[in-house]
């Protein structure tokens, strides 16, 4: 995978936190569909990318502190496991407006890197079985391709199964 050079081009906050980090990375632009049910079905369908590969950032509020999962596509967040992750009790979906304020991201396009006030953040287990995977680059239409292992120490992860099928 090729460093994409973004800091002055125009990239997203995301892609701009990877350049300054040295990180390798791929930008995948796709035409998004508003009209789409599944942000991240769409951007596996577009990119030909197994919705194994492709994960979706999701905000959750965890006994009152916002944090960040990220897993596949092709499954859900399982909050109980979220919460136990962290050393929580309670997890459940935080407020859509909330989870944009604070990562300064819409809905949809929200990424794990490059968020206006960084969150705590859990990455699915999944994820190391692949050599890369796709998360947003900051907005629809946008996904950056990355080793597992960059993604877990740029956002100082927790790896841990919050996933189900």
């Amino acid at each position: 995978m090729a460093k994409k050079q973004r800091k002055n081009s125009g990239g997203t906050p995301a892609t701009v936190a990877l350049t300054e980090a040295g990180t390798a990375f791929t930008v995948h632009a796709y035409e998004h569909d508003p009209a789409s049910p599944s942000y991240g079905e769409e951007a596996a369908e577009a990119l030909g990318v197994s919705p194994g590969r492709v994960f979706k950032t999701l905000v959750a509020d965890v006994d009152g502190e916002l944090t960040v999962a990220v897993v596949p596509v092709a499954g859900q967040l399982d909050l109980k496991a979220l919460a136990s992750a962290v050393g929580g009790k309670r997890a459940a979906m935080a407020d859509p407006a909330a989870a944009e304020r604070t990562t300064g991201y819409v809905r949809g396009g929200i990424s794990p890197l490059g968020q206006r006030k960084r969150l705590r953040t859990v990455l699915d287990a999944s994820a190391s079985e692949h050599a890369t995977i796709c998360v947003s680059a900051g907005r629809r239409g946008l996904e950056v391709e990355l080793s597992p292992a960059d993604l877990a120490a740029l956002t100082s992860a927790v790896v841990a199964p919050i996933g189900r099928a």
